[in-house]
């Protein structure tokens, strides 16, 4: 039994502990300051629900001593102090932020530590960094690599066509925060909520625009190698100039706490979502100029015998895939570990993995 500690009570947190106490195999303490989200975790021996400040670091430390492994759901603004309180009590570090800063500050702890940090375990950036590097590797020289993902509504019946999935604080992060790509073969910032494109996946037409964070580590490990890289967000139709001009035009861009406070008593939360994948990769293989593709939606469904929404499903397999891995030892025991070392198959043919596997889940892959 491994002894693990999640940080964060909400819904991608509640059901990281459900899926690791339901294979019998870690016992988990879920932590978090409001204890009226304590006591909404799921009933299950191995999971226990503690109320800590995780900004009081002596606490934090106390409570991770000892332990295996500390995942972060919490808030990217609090991701860092979790961080530091790894390196202190000597525990492997997982999280699931977006935020490029707080990724940059992750990376200089892990300088000469004993355990692992590996942040960015989730979806984008996440799942679809290990799938854009998977590709990247079947050819000779690379042209372009572009990432797409969404968390949407199924059934959308508003004018944004969106309805709430996951973090807001997240959300409006990506939606402000500078993007990273490489344009030209040069790494370079693109602003958040610019360069939109539509296109069609099984007869339905999304739009994709910048967003920040989608990217990861990997554009700086494939810089130099590739001369287009990006990240894009997925939308309905319409969704971006209604955000542009909320963010621009009533300056909501400096007013995050209005913005969120609209957002969550404006957009209804839903279960019934889907989230999809699109990563396109072209290049030269054997003297010909060749493109491979991955496409895949998952719905929402039942995992770990409970009902969950698909951007749960996928959030919390991804980070929970990679923690399965680095205690099976097929992950650098130390030090900084980027999403991209993380094999394909070795993610798809995990427990927690297989839930983004298209056959079993009778999805649809190009490839």
């Amino acid at each position: 039994m491994k002894d693990v500690v999640v940080i964060g009570a909400g819904k991608i947190g509640g059901a990281i502990a459900l899926m690791l106490a339901a294979t019998g195999d870690y016992n988990v303490v879920v932590t978090d300051r409001d204890q009226a989200q304590l006591d909404k975790l799921d009933k299950h021996a191995a999971i226990w629900g503690k109320a800590v400040d995780i900004t009081d670091k002596a606490a934090l430390v106390a409570l991770l001593k000892g332990k295996f492994a500390v995942v972060s759901a919490a808030p990217f603004n609090l991701t860092g102090k979790v961080a530091e309180a790894a390196l202190e009590a000597n525990v492997h570090y997982l999280d699931l932020t977006e935020d490029v800063a707080t990724t940059k500050k992750v990376e200089e702890l892990s300088k000469g530590a004993n355990v692992s940090f590996i942040p960015q375990c989730g979806l984008a950036p996440g799942f679809i960094s290990i799938v854009a590097n998977d590709l990247a590797k079947r050819f000779d020289t690379l042209d372009s690599v572009r990432m797409r993902v969404g968390a949407l509504p199924q059934y959308p019946s508003n004018a944004l066509n969106y309805n709430l999935t996951w973090s807001t604080d997240g959300l409006i992060n990506e939606y402000i925060e500078p993007c990273e790509a490489i344009v030209e073969g040069k790494f370079v910032t693109v602003p958040a909520m610019e360069e939109r494109e539509e296109f069609s996946l099984d007869g339905v037409t999304y739009e994709a625009f910048n967003t920040s964070g989608g990217l990861g580590t990997l554009a700086k490990t494939l810089e130099g190698r590739v001369r287009t890289m990006n990240y894009r967000t997925i939308r309905y139709p319409g969704h971006q100039a209604i955000i542009k001009a909320l963010l621009n035009d009533l300056n909501l861009k400096n007013r995050r706490d209005v913005l969120k406070d609209l957002f969550e008593n404006a957009l209804p939360a839903t279960m019934q979502d889907v989230v999809v994948i699109f990563v396109t990769v072209c290049g030269w293989k054997d003297g010909r100029y060749l493109q491979e593709t991955y496409a895949n939606k998952v719905y929402s469904g039942v995992v770990a015998g409970k009902t969950m929404s698909a951007i749960q499903i996928t959030t919390a397999a991804g980070i929970t895939t990679v923690l399965d891995l680095l205690a099976d030892g097929k992950l650098p025991q130390k030090g900084f570990v980027r999403q991209e070392e993380v094999a394909l198959p070795d993610f798809l043919n995990n427990r927690f993995g297989r839930v983004y596997d298209p056959e079993a889940l009778r999805l649809k892959q190009a490839v």
